[in-house]
């Protein structure tokens, strides 16, 4: 009986397979032919946001973490793409869980210097050393290989000048400078 249902086992898992590879070979060999696109970036220019406002602390919540609001309250970005400055109305919702990882969750406006406006968001992570992160913490000057601060960029507006931002997709390499985050900005190609 044993070596019946062993039979019948490989005898249906062979079918199966066989199977398989008759719906998957043609799809992959349709595949073969082209290969995902490889990442471009292009350059957009530098923020400077300012955080000159004290931090509300809200303390733990229902998140992973200690829950803190940074206001942003002004900056400026420059460079090949955009221009212009960020003005005082928007905050970083950020979230710090019990290993240090900061989560970054920012929106606020900017203004162009041709006075169009264009909503920015980013997501991203700060985390490193403690020894590290509590000087930065502390406003210090570091190094910023010493730790990761990446962030991930989209653009909302209703500029046809700037409507190519609403498709568009940025990634942001920042360090923290005392009341300041500063952050050279590229575009996903």
């Amino acid at each position: 009986m044993k070596n019946l249902l062993r039979l019948f086992l490989v005898s249906t898992f062979a079918a199966l397979a066989f199977n398989h590879a008759l719906a998957v070979e043609p799809e992959a060999a349709a595949h073969a032919e082209f290969e995902p696109p490889k990442p471009e970036l292009a350059y957009m220019g530098r923020f400077s946001v300012d955080l000159t406002a004290p931090i509300w602390e809200l303390g733990k919540t229902a998140d992973a973490g200690k829950r803190r609001i940074i206001p942003i309250t002004g900056g400026s970005f420059h460079g090949p793409m955009l221009n212009g400055e960020i003005l005082n109305n928007g905050a970083d919702w950020q979230v710090v869980t019990p290993d240090g990882l900061a989560i970054i969750d920012t929106r606020y406006l900017l203004k162009m210097d041709d006075g169009e406006l264009v909503y920015l968001q980013t997501r991203g992570l700060r985390y490193g050393p403690a020894d590290v992160m509590a000087d930065v913490a502390k406003g210090k000057s570091v190094d910023p290989g010493k730790y990761y601060f990446r962030l991930y960029m989209t653009f909302e507006t209703a500029s046809k000048k700037y409507a190519w931002l609403n498709r568009a997709m940025a990634v942001g390499y920042a360090m923290r400078l005392g009341n300041a985050v500063v952050y050279d900005a590229y575009l996903l190609k």
